[in-house]
């Protein structure tokens, strides 16, 4: 097994990173005479392979084939063993992301209207905002069930900002949206 140059590792790390395994950009400083013969040496290797780029989805370009098209250079499954990585690990990686860039976007959560959980955004949204214990006397809950839904249904769930500034009248006062 031929060692590999840490240019080589380089090349073939990125590329084994990026969409169908293009290794193009090569890495800065690496240029001209010198990035011709690093990726001939590795295209002799078997760990690259110069294919027809797809210019409609702005493949960058290895060279110009002088007809008008272009080729661009992919890490191969060899080139993928040489750094350790199986290819089929790879593969697999590629086809979760596509999955995940067609599955639609979770939508946003909204409230029912009449829950406790509305009065409460009702209540924070108020200019004077709500205390604790305003909170409390609201909804009935325990403290630490209404600090829990301040956190996680409208924090995490519903994404809404909750902030809460000392008052020195009313104490902490709770509202959603930046803080006053």
């Amino acid at each position: 097994m031929t060692k590999l140059t840490d240019t080589q590792a380089i090349i073939l790390s990125a590329g084994a990173q990026r969409p169908e395994n293009i290794a193009l950009p090569l890495p800065k400083g690496l240029a001209g005479a010198s990035a011709k013969m690093a990726v001939s040496k590795m295209i002799d290797h078997g760990w690259l392979q110069e294919v027809d780029a797809n210019l409609r989805r702005n493949e960058p370009l290895w060279r110009e084939t002088g007809d008008g098209h272009g080729t661009t250079l992919v890490v191969t499954d060899a080139g993928l063993l040489a750094i350790g990585i199986e290819p089929v690990v790879v593969k697999t990686v590629v086809a979760i992301r596509e999955h995940a860039a067609k599955t639609p976007a979770a939508q946003r959560r909204t409230p029912r209207s009449g829950t406790k959980q509305a009065m409460l955004i009702a209540m924070l949204q108020a200019p004077e905002g709500a205390t604790m214990e305003e909170i409390i006397a609201a909804t009935h809950w325990q403290t630490h069930t209404a600090r829990g839904v301040m956190s996680g249904a409208l924090g995490k769930k519903l994404g809404l900002a909750v902030s809460s500034v000392k008052d020195a009248e009313r104490g902490r006062v709770y509202r959603i949206g930046p803080p006053n």
